[in-house]
């Protein structure tokens, strides 16, 4: 390349001289490339020059005193707390909460005399972004954002001290790099959105026109499906839902197109569309990664495939749904090695969490977690499993399928082909000297009868069943053919759960919700307004103004009169009548309460706990 060069490259300088080179101010930058001429400063929002520059010696926590973010008595106490865990002292005030990434961000351009750029407000060129490939993005943590005038890239990094990863930089793009700061979580963001789907369905239909499909032009279906576009366009798909955090992909016709949307947090979104003539290939290519019979297009179809997709290992399960004249498809991930959550990440709280520790802290009995599919409740019980897990007990879990990999627990994976079903393994699993047994799901009396006559047995039986409501769980269990007095006597501990999205934390809005807006909501007993918080929507959150999601929990006791009730058939009313009047918190209730703390907002508690 023959754009204008720098004096030195700043790869190639000692730390405290790439201050010295940070004296091309933000207005030099140009959002089309090196030959787009002058541009306004005002044009290039988002990017913040350092109060002075140098100053490479200073200590980042002198930097956080400085700006105001922290008090010098916060940072010493992170200091020590540092030194005593072997850390370093940003990383404690990151965990603690003290400190946002945004501002470690900033603080670290200040410290080195560089400009910080907010990637929330500064929009990249695409044409800076795309001279780095995003596996290379993710290696060096950052990605090209634009150019100066006078032909050097600029590139956001999280650390700027890297003077490695600038020379290799350097070499991959063939410019001259001039380090810019931004936060880990908006660079991550932004590769993330390094999206080649449009991409992968352009050179995938390149050469085919959108006229009428021909049937004497259509190859043979098999062929299609294992032509190289066609995978790359559906692993594309698949990378892309594992690095948006999307649990299901849907593959669904429409007219003369397919779209596809990701289930991310729980909310449907579409993603991209598949022209027509590309719809049959792509079915087939996924029926022959499950195994599945691609002539089969009448009966639905179910089947599963283990992937790896950017070092993680996938667990694919996937269903076909025939539909009038075509075909779609629906994908369940699974990241096998997703990181187990904690009770206090999941969002269990004061009473309801009590409850449920000494419901699963007993040496035998039953703790049952019910709610729809996809409302958390087996990471619920692994996160119980994962805090009761010691050298001490044997736990073994039987699931359909294993989710996630657990040291030291012996895991089970239904296998209905070779008959080993939940009832089955359950039998072979009491002869196997179990201490704490995991029943992923409880779907037919029969293994009903067999968990609730282990928990009498002297085991700690933890499960899940699909119930509305907590009292709910106790007259199902009836309905499935357990003794009444079965029940009584097993179950210690009911958890009913929703999974509620979270507000972004950098766009949430602070407001006041008025009685009428309360009531609206499905709390009558609304008395008066509460302050709290409303979602707006940032590059952040892809705008949609939540990010990840929070649990609401109803958590039952059986009391001697809840026992009582449940041997003289009570219904789930009375049910809970009597654990309200005990201390049980209902799900709307305890879902206001994370709407007071400012954790989700009152239309989400609507949605999923109405």
């Amino acid at each position: 390349m023959n754009e204008p060069q720098a004096p030195a490259a700043l790869g190639s300088l000692p730390l405290d001289e790439l201050s010295d080179q940070s004296d091309l101010a933000a207005d030099e930058l140009q959002p089309g490339g090196p030959d787009d001429g002058d541009e306004s400063p005002g044009r290039f929002a988002g990017i913040t020059p350092p109060r002075r520059r140098g100053g490479a010696g200073r200590f980042i926590t002198d930097v956080i005193v400085e700006l105001g973010f922290l008090p010098q008595s916060r940072v010493d106490a992170a200091v020590e707390e540092g030194r005593a865990a072997g850390g370093s002292p940003e990383e404690v005030l990151l965990q603690s909460g003290a400190l946002s990434s945004d501002q470690l961000a900033r603080a670290t351009a200040e410290r080195f005399g560089l400009d910080h750029v907010d990637l929330t407000v500064y929009q990249p060129d695409v044409t800076a972004v795309g001279l780095l490939t995003p596996q290379a993005a993710r290696r060096y943590n950052a990605v090209p954002i634009g150019f100066h005038s006078n032909g050097h890239l600029l590139v956001a990094m999280s650390d700027p001290s890297n003077v490695l990863a600038i020379d290799d930089l350097k070499l991959m793009t063939g410019y001259e790099i001039r380090p810019a700061v931004a936060s880990s979580e908006d660079i991550g963001g932004l590769i993330v959105k390094m999206n080649r789907l449009d991409e992968a369905v352009a050179e995938a239909t390149e050469g085919e026109d959108d006229d009428e499909e021909d049937p004497t032009l259509v190859a043979d279906i098999r062929a299609s499906a294992t032509d190289a576009p066609t995978i790359k366009l559906v692993n594309s798909i698949i990378a892309q839902a594992v690095e948006d955090g999307a649990s299901d992909v849907h593959f669904e016709p429409h007219g003369r197109d397919m779209r596809v949307r990701f289930r991310v947090d729980g909310v449907l979104h579409e993603t991209t569309t598949i022209p027509r003539r590309m719809m049959p290939g792509v079915i087939s290519r996924v029926k022959i990664m499950a195994d599945l019979d691609i002539a089969e297009k009448r009966l639905p179809q179910d089947g599963r495939v283990t992937l790896q997709v950017e070092g993680h290992h996938v667990d694919v399960r996937i269903v076909t749904l025939p539909s009038s004249g075509s075909e779609g498809v629906v994908m369940r991930l699974l990241d096998k090695e997703a990181v187990l959550l904690t009770l206090d990440a999941l969002g269990i709280r004061d009473s309801a969490r009590i409850r449920f520790e000494e419901g699963f802290q007993q040496s035998y009995g039953a703790v049952l977690v019910t709610g729809p599919t996809g409302s958390g409740k087996s990471t619920t019980l692994y996160a119980a499993l994962n805090t009761v897990n010691s050298v001490e007990k044997n736990i073994i879990t039987i699931e359909d399928p294993v989710e996630f990999q657990i040291p030291g627990i012996n895991q089970m994976q239904v296998n209905l082909k070779a008959g080993l079903t939940f009832a089955a393994g359950l039998r072979s699993m009491l002869r196997a000297d179990p201490d704490i047994i995991m029943v992923g799901e409880i779907r037919d009396g029969e293994t009903a009868r067999i968990a609730v006559e282990a928990a009498l047995t002297g085991h700690l039986v933890l499960t899940t069943l699909h119930t509305n409501d907590a009292p709910s769980a106790v007259t199902r269990l009836t309905e499935m053919g357990v003794a009444p007095f079965l029940t009584a006597s097993a179950v210690d501990v009911v958890v009913a759960q929703r999974l509620a999205r979270r507000l972004c934390n950098y766009c949430k809005r602070r407001t006041v919700l008025t009685m009428e807006t309360l009531k609206a909501a499905n709390f009558p007993d609304a008395a008066f307004d509460i302050e709290a918080y409303e979602p707006v929507g940032c590059a952040r959150c892809s705008h949609t103004g939540y990010r990840g999601r929070v649990g609401i929990y109803e958590v039952m006791t059986l009391s001697d009169e809840i026992r009582e009730m449940t041997i003289a058939r009570e219904s789930a009313d009375v049910l809970r009548t009597k654990a309200v009047s005990d201390g049980m918190k209902l799900l709307r209730d305890d879902g206001l309460e994370k709407v007071k703390l400012g954790v989700t907002s009152i239309a989400e508690v609507a949605r999923v706990a109405a």
